[in-house]
């Protein structure tokens, strides 16, 4: 079915979308719409636009929990002790979670090339750095490391607000002014804050569960080990249950990875709401991203793996629309134009 595109920011809406659901434009007008309208179109709060964007973001993590439990039980339903599956389940989950926890920032950096910088190299980072961590109210200031490389961009690691991490590319302090500067660090501070670098931690650890729960299941059931036991178990039926159980294990994967996406972009506009409550400037953060999205330089040490972590993605595919499901930022016009709206 054909999408409904919206003519102001380009987002993808269904079909029967009355309003866009990111710039809120409305497509068409109707009486009982009329209110909804004027209130659509009244000047943006960012603590609006945090308490939607939590909402939402906490439905898509209940989402993921879900999707790993229904999992778990299906393959365990198929061997004949579906709590078996979700006890399988929460224990793969439980020890990728405790790695990922104690060592997944130092991996990410390490990955990224990051190097970590003293207050004299770099004076004008820290002082900008160090503004946004009193104004955002954190006791701890967050370990700082430049990634060399001329193309701007940033992004925020660690477990929590007490260990945490903020990685800036050398192309982001040549080309963005202070203003700038500050609006990009009021980010990536916002996600440290709402603890935004542990919930990507969170919701990357339950990509992987599913994604390896279920090709073990497909593997099994390809070698016959899996299927020759659900027959004898099932009987007749246990034909129809492999069928069902193969199909969820196979589209699974593809839907933890929609809602992993989901949450990364819900994520991305509470942290620019965020950013304007520590900075009282949205001009700032919107000329940064302007300037970010336009710059035509690649990031070179970005990676699938860590994409969803910059404040704008720097290894877009050519194909990959930053309003597809599979992209892990929304539309940066509609970032900017939601920026623009609380000036």
């Amino acid at each position: 079915m054909e999408k409904l595109v919206c003519p102001k920011c380009g987002y993808e809406n269904k079909p029967t979308a009355f309003y866009c659901n990111l710039c809120k434009y409305i497509f068409r007008r109707k009486k009982k719409t009329e209110k909804l309208e004027k209130k659509l179109q009244q000047r943006t709060d960012f603590y609006h636009e945090m308490a939607v964007n939590k909402r939402k973001s906490a439905f898509l993590m209940l989402g993921f929990f879900m999707l790993v439990v229904a999992l778990g039980w299906v393959i365990g339903m198929i061997y004949g002790a579906g709590y078996y599956g979700l006890a399988l389940a929460a224990l793969i989950a439980g020890v990728m979670t405790l790695i990922s926890f104690f060592s997944g920032d130092r991996v990410i950096l390490a990955l990224s090339r990051a190097r970590e910088v003293k207050k004299e190299s770099h004076p004008q980072l820290f002082n900008v750095v160090e503004e946004m961590k009193i104004a955002s109210g954190l006791t701890r200031m967050p370990r700082i490391y430049i990634i060399d490389d001329t193309a701007p961009n940033a992004f925020a690691t660690g477990k929590d607000p007490d260990h945490a991490s903020i990685a800036v590319t050398r192309g982001l302090l040549e080309k963005l002014n202070r203003e700038e500067l500050q609006g990009v660090i009021g980010h990536e501070m916002s996600h440290i804050k709402n603890y935004d670098i542990r919930f990507a931690v969170i919701a990357g650890i339950l990509l992987g569960v599913v994604v390896l729960i279920s090709d073990y299941f497909v593997r099994s059931m390809f070698y016959g080990r899996g299927r020759r036991r659900s027959s004898r178990k099932r009987g007749g039926g246990g034909g129809l249950l492999i069928l069902v159980a193969l199909v969820f294990a196979i589209v699974a994967p593809i839907f933890a990875r929609i809602l992993q996406m989901a949450i990364s972009r819900k994520r991305e506009f509470l942290a620019d709401s965020s950013s304007v409550e520590l900075t009282r400037n949205p001009h700032g953060l919107a000329s940064a991203l302007r300037k970010i999205a336009s710059d035509r330089e690649p990031l070179e040490v970005a990676n699938r793996a860590t994409q969803h972590l910059y404040i704008i993605n720097p290894v877009k595919s050519i194909k990959m629309k930053s309003r597809s499901l599979f992209s892990t930022h929304p539309p940066t016009e509609a970032r900017i134009r939601i920026l623009e709206s609380m000036m």
